[in-house]
């Protein structure tokens, strides 16, 4: 039998179709290359109210696609509303996708509906492997749900609370992929930083040193990271070790006191500022990123501007920018002064032309320098790739070569790339 996973949403959503799609063919399920399959499995996102619509648009269309198929869902949304749609034969939450052969066969066996138990109240980390051997960067997850309870995030109650992937299977899990070639490895999770928080003398940095030690590891980079994670004891790791690469994702969200106190963020602008200041004192050249929310309820012309000239004082070198959507069940979606999406889509496209002013110049800095990345791709005869501090690199070549590590010379910008001799 085929299967077809479609994924919606994050990282660590893709990490789990993978960890699924691992598992079915372990068991000798086949993956489609096309929609049309046996086994159609939906993984959910449900940030956003349009997320939802998304998400609920395509399990219309794999049943429609494929009448005769095994419907799974599984995923956020599946998690936190009540999937009512005839045709869906499988429902799981954010629980027992690890388990997802297990749920088949039971259906194979019965052909009667399964609605696996949702129970987030007291969870504990699912175990997950992934046997990934593509030899590129290779995403492990590590950590799951988040405590913050921004006032515009859903994902508290999608995901349940913060727990930690025990290290030893971190530890086992990365060792098994450098074993297998792979030279970076990207730590993810839905609040990463926040990792060890539930383990009594075991942290986030800890895990950070223990990584960092295994031979033949070149690369270890963070997919996201909260501003005050960023403690002493992990600055102290990036001043030691060149293998923490000089990229970091840091979520702003707002440049403005006020937005940033209503969205119930733990940070105010100065602390932003400050914690970016220490950091370049460590690695003056290293690649901050961001995320930013334009249009949250009550953001006025005069905050969102704030925002833009906090941003250029910060100085990202690039920022993912995001238009307010409401989602329903969070405290955002019932306040004042929402903004009109006529005024979200302007000011969208104002901070994203700021943000390719300051990769572009962020570019510019490394002209001239010498620099090594991983080819990832071959496309019309160049290798493409990224550097530590995230450049997309294209070099004339057409050969990947277990995709070791190559050098040279920034010798131009052609962006979204940089042209290495």
């Amino acid at each position: 039998m085929k299967f077809y996973i479609y994924t919606l949403g994050c990282k660590v959503n893709t990490y789990e179709s993978n960890v699924m799609a691992d598992a079915l063919k372990n068991a000798g399920f086949q993956e489609s290359e096309s929609e049309y399959a046996d086994i159609y499995i939906i993984n959910t996102c449900t940030v956003t109210n349009t997320a939802d619509h998304k998400s609920m648009k395509m399990i219309r269309h794999a049943i429609k696609q494929n009448e005769n198929a095994i419907i799974v869902v599984t995923g956020c949304m599946s998690q936190t509303s009540e999937i009512e749609i005839e045709g869906v034969d499988i429902i799981l939450g954010n629980k027992g996708k690890s388990k997802i052969v297990d749920y088949i066969k039971e259906y194979q066996q019965t052909k009667m509906k399964v609605v696996a138990d949702k129970d987030l109240s007291n969870p504990l980390f699912e175990p997950m492997k992934l046997n990934n051997f593509s030899r590129t960067r290779a995403f492990v997850k590590i950590q799951d749900g988040c405590n913050n309870f921004c006032s515009y995030c859903i994902i508290p109650y999608s995901r349940g609370d913060v727990r930690s992937k025990k290290k030893e299977e971190v530890l086992d899990e990365i060792h098994s992929l450098v074993r297998n070639g792979h030279h970076e490895i990207v730590l993810t999770g839905i609040h990463t930083g926040n990792y060890g928080v539930d383990f009594e003398h075991y942290h986030f940095s800890d895990l950070l040193e223990d990584i960092i030690q295994i031979g033949g590891l070149k690369r270890l980079r963070i997919s996201s990271i909260e501003m005050n994670e960023l403690n002493d004891s992990v600055l102290k790791l990036m001043e030691k070790s060149d293998i923490l690469v000089d990229h970091l994702h840091i979520p702003l969200q707002s440049g403005s006191d006020t937005i940033l106190q209503s969205m119930n963020r733990k940070y105010l602008k100065h602390d932003f500022i400050r914690k970016i200041e220490e950091i370049r004192k460590i690695r003056p050249l290293i690649s901050i990123t961001t995320d930013v929310i334009v249009g949250f309820p009550g953001e006025t012309e005069e905050l969102f501007y704030e925002t833009m000239e906090t941003i250029k004082k910060i100085n990202f070198s690039k920022i993912h920018v995001f238009p307010y959507s409401r989602r329903k069940g969070t405290k955002a979606d019932t306040m004042d002064f929402q903004i009109s999406d006529d005024v979200k889509k302007r000011r969208v496209k104002e901070l994203l032309v700021l943000s390719k002013e300051l990769e572009q110049s962020y570019f510019e800095r490394f002209v001239g320098k010498e620099l090594s990345f991983i080819p990832e791709v071959i496309k019309n005869g160049y290798m493409i790739g990224h550097t530590g501090n995230n450049l997309l690199v294209k070099k004339k070549g057409d050969c990947i070569c277990d995709h070791d590590e190559i050098s040279g010379k920034i010798v131009k910008v052609e962006y979204p790339y940089v042209i290495m001799e």
